[in-house]
């Protein structure tokens, strides 16, 4: 759980606090109903911002912890902006900083309309997708991944998320690579079998995704999209200790 300097954060609000650019993707999938698998071409003309999904959740959970937006202040220029942004991308994205820590954006209300006016300032300043292959949680994904691992995994973003906090998980099938991808939880909601997480998938930035925990299998899943078949995964929690 991360730690804070104060209480937990406010509570996060998709149409607020996410970024209005997707994560963009170099393939264009689509759905063999022959083989039930996904089959790929390269997108055309080719996207300019992509293998960015573990930059764009760190930094969703950056701003989240540690900036404030003041739409009633009256807007900055653009290297003003670059030093704020750079300043939050330099935080801590496993501790909530206190009210009188927060970074302040002038002339925005939030992530989403800050990101919207702003993208290419936001873009620079968090990274190189470079920054997506060199994750902690990738040398875990290849050891086993029990389903007692799991079941801790799901109660632990439950209890995190019921307190305010967010959750940043890599959601993988390994050896297969059907999926390897970052995303930000916000919210959980118990269900008959087991919890539905809502996320924020920088992949898809118009609509929250739905991941649901089966306690009886110990098992995550997530219904089909346009880069993903369906079905089982495994979840790692990153940026949550020193060592993950």
């Amino acid at each position: 759980m991360p730690q804070s300097d104060s209480n937990a954060p406010t509570r996060f609000v998709f149409e607020r606090d996410t970024f209005a650019f997707a994560n963009e993707l170099i393939w264009e999938y689509h759905l063999d109903p022959a083989s039930g698998k996904m089959k790929c071409k390269p997108r055309v003309p080719k996207p300019d911002y992509t293998h960015h999904c573990f930059v764009m959740v760190r930094a969703a959970r950056q701003f989240f912890y540690h900036a404030r937006f003041d739409k009633d202040a009256g807007a900055a220029d653009d290297a003003t902006y670059r030093r704020l942004v750079r300043n939050i991308i330099s935080s801590d994205p496993r501790r909530v900083a206190s009210a009188q820590d927060r970074i302040v954006i002038p002339g925005f209300a939030g992530l989403r309309e800050f990101s919207s006016a702003r993208p290419h300032i936001i873009k620079k300043a968090s990274g190189g997708g470079w920054r997506s292959y060199f994750l902690r949680s990738h040398w875990r994904m290849v050891f086993p991944i029990s389903r007692e691992h799991q079941e801790k995994t799901a109660t632990r973003l439950e209890q995190s998320l019921r307190q305010g906090f967010s959750s940043v998980i890599h959601l993988v099938k390994f050896p297969a690579l059907t999926i390897n991808h970052g995303m930000m939880l916000f919210d959980a909601a118990a269900t008959a079998g087991g919890w539905e997480f809502s996320a924020y998938d920088p992949n898809d930035p118009q609509r929250p995704t739905i991941i649901t925990f089966d306690k009886a299998a110990r098992q995550f899943s997530m219904p089909g999209n346009f880069y993903f078949v369906g079905g089982g995964l495994n979840i790692i929690e990153i940026f949550a200790s020193w060592w993950l």
